[in-house]
């Protein structure tokens, strides 16, 4: 399993035009085949910073998703409404049993 988190500091005055786009994203990211779950997440802490959190069958399903048409055309428009490069963590992992 591969667990992705993707921090995206986004323009004040572009985080509606944001959201817009990021709902599109989920939306369509979900529904690839190898998704596990695909979340975005409003940081507490820190205004207009939002990580999307990632979970994929295999490094397959994340290179599948990286040349999608939802996930080029996201990453295309992303000049226009961040604020700071997108920061990129990728883990391994297992689920465990409580």
């Amino acid at each position: 399993m591969i667990i992705i988190h993707a921090t995206l500091r986004v323009d004040v005055t572009q985080q509606e035009v944001f959201l817009k786009e990021a709902e599109q994203l989920v939306a369509a990211s979900r529904a690839e085949k190898g998704n596990l779950s695909y979340r975005l997440q409003k940081d507490v802490e820190q205004e207009n910073v939002f990580t999307m959190v990632e979970v994929w069958e295999d490094l397959k399903a994340v290179a599948a998703h990286n040349v999608s048409g939802h996930f080029t055309a996201f990453t295309a428009k992303a000049r226009e409404f961040l604020a700071a490069p997108l920061e990129v963590q990728a883990f391994e992992g297992q689920p465990l049993q409580l």
